[in-house]
C-alpha cells in the first residue's frame, strides 16, 4: 500500500514538472482568410466572417431594390448595388487603417513605459500586464486580455501570441518579437534594446506621418474624382425622362464601362500615391 501510494504521489509530480518544464506542441491551423485578416486589423474579432458577407449582400440588394424602384433602369440600380455591397468592406478597411495609424503613434510611449518597469525591477511579464492599467488607452484592453490569459497559463510565450492576435499590428509584432528574443536570450541588455526599439517607432512614425500627409491630397483627389460622376447619375434618378435612357443595351454599356474605368483609374491612383505597407511578422 505504501509503495502504490509513493507511486501516485511521484506520478503527480512528474506530471506537474511536464506540464511547465516540457516544451509544448505548436498548435498550427488554417491561415486566416483576407476578410478574417481585415476585420482583425479593424479590431472587429467578435464580428464572424459570415456576418460580414452577409451584411454586404444585404445592403447591395437594399440599394439594387430602391434604386429599381427610384429610377426604373435596372443597369443603374445593378451599378449602385454593388457599390453599397461593398460600402462594408471600405468603411472596415478605413476602421483598420485608422487603427493601425492610431497604434503607431502610441507604440513608443508604451514601449518607454516597458523600459521604466523594467529599470525599476520588474519582471517582463509583470511590466507587459502593467501597460492594461498604465499604459495608452489604445493598447490597454489588448494587455488587459494579456495579462488575465498570463495569470491563467503561466506560459509567456502562448501569452505572446494571443497578444499579437489581439493586436494584429505589424508595429506590434515587431515588439512583441523583439520581447520574446530578449526574454530568451536573457535580460542583460533588455532596458538597451527598449530604449534603441522606442527610438526606432519614433522615427518611423514621424516619417511616415510626414509622408502621408504629403500623398493625402493624391489619394482625395481620385476619391473626388471616383465619387463625383456617380453623385451625378444619383441625382438623374430623380428624372424618369433622362434615366429611362441607359435602360437600353447602350445606356448600360455606358454605365458598365464607366464604372471599369473609374475602378481602374482609382486603384491605379491609389497604387501610385500608397505608401509601402508593412507586413506582419510570424503571423
Amino acid at each position: 500500500m505504501g509503495a502504490l501510494v509513493g507511486l501516485g504521489f511521484g506520478l503527480g509530480l512528474l506530471l506537474m514538472w511536464a506540464s511547465f518544464a516540457l516544451p509544448s506542441e505548436p498548435r498550427t491551423g488554417p491561415a486566416p482568410s483576407r476578410l478574417e485578416d481585415l476585420l482583425a486589423r479593424a479590431g472587429l474579432t467578435g464580428v464572424a466572417p459570415r456576418g460580414m458577407v452577409l451584411l454586404c449582400g444585404g445592403s447591395g440588394l437594399t440599394a439594387l431594390l430602391v434604386i429599381q424602384v427610384v429610377s426604373s433602369a435596372f443597369p443603374v440600380a445593378l451599378a449602385f448595388g454593388a457599390i453599397a455591397a461593398y460600402l462594408p468592406v471600405a468603411v472596415v478597411a478605413g476602421r483598420a487603417r485608422r487603427r493601425q495609424r492610431e497604434f503607431a503613434e502610441v507604440w513608443p510611449e508604451a514601449v518607454d513605459n516597458l523600459a521604466s518597469a523594467v529599470r525599476a525591477g520588474m519582471s517582463l511579464p509583470e511590466a507587459l500586464a502593467a501597460l492594461s492599467t498604465r499604459g495608452p488607452e489604445p493598447l490597454r484592453p489588448a494587455f488587459e486580455k494579456f495579462a488575465l490569459d498570463y495569470q491563467v497559463s503561466g506560459r509567456f510565450a502562448e501569452s505572446l501570441d494571443r497578444l499579437k492576435v489581439e493586436l494584429a499590428d505589424p508595429v506590434g509584432d515587431r515588439v512583441v518579437e523583439g520581447l520574446r528574443i530578449a526574454r530568451e536570450v536573457g535580460g542583460g541588455e533588455l532596458g538597451r534594446l527598449l530604449r534603441n526599439l522606442s527610438t526606432y517607432l519614433r522615427d518611423d512614425a514621424r516619417t511616415r506621418s510626414e509622408l502621408e500627409s504629403r500623398q493625402a491630397w493624391t489619394v482625395n483627389g481620385a476619391r473626388l474624382a471616383v465619387a463625383a460622376p456617380w453623385l451625378v447619375l444619383f441625382l438623374l434618378c430623380f428624372q424618369p425622362d433622362v434615366i429611362a435612357r441607359y435602360s437600353s443595351p447602350a445606356g448600360a454599356a455606358v454605365i458598365f464601362g464607366g464604372a471599369g474605368c473609374c475602378l481602374i483609374a482609382y486603384r491605379l491612383m491609389v497604387r501610385i500615391g500608397r505608401l509601402p505597407i508593412e507586413r506582419r511578422l510570424l503571423a
